[in-house]
């Protein structure tokens, strides 16, 4: 089932439909590294060490796909990548500083 098939599936249930967005493992953790900054790719691998450097790839194409983040290539050699929230990204903010107080409080 695509994505699109799975947005109608759950118009009733904002929180499915925001969890399909930023779930998972990973997510979370990249989305709250790039909190207003742009980070390059080696640099946001180093933050997270536990992540493997294809699921890294992957978690930031699909970011990239749903418009939560923003992949900046400059015309250099060698390559230079960075990462960024857009608005929509940044607009997690509170979000995501709300998950990280009651994972202090009630996860660690």
């Amino acid at each position: 089932m695509g994505r699109k098939q799975k947005h109608l599936d759950y118009e009733n249930c904002p929180i499915e439909a925001a969890l399909d967005l930023i779930g998972g493992k990973w997510k979370g953790v990249i989305l709250h590294r790039l909190l207003g900054q742009s980070v390059r790719f080696g640099e946001l691998k180093r933050t997270i060490p536990r992540i493997t450097q294809r699921m890294l790839t992957t978690q930031l194409r699909e970011l990239e796909k749903d418009k939560l983040v923003h992949r900046r290539v400059y015309p250099q050699v060698p390559p230079k990548v960075e990462y960024s929230l857009t608005s929509r990204g940044e607009s997690l903010k509170e979000v995501l500083h709300t998950l990280i107080h009651w994972g202090t409080d009630h996860a660690l």
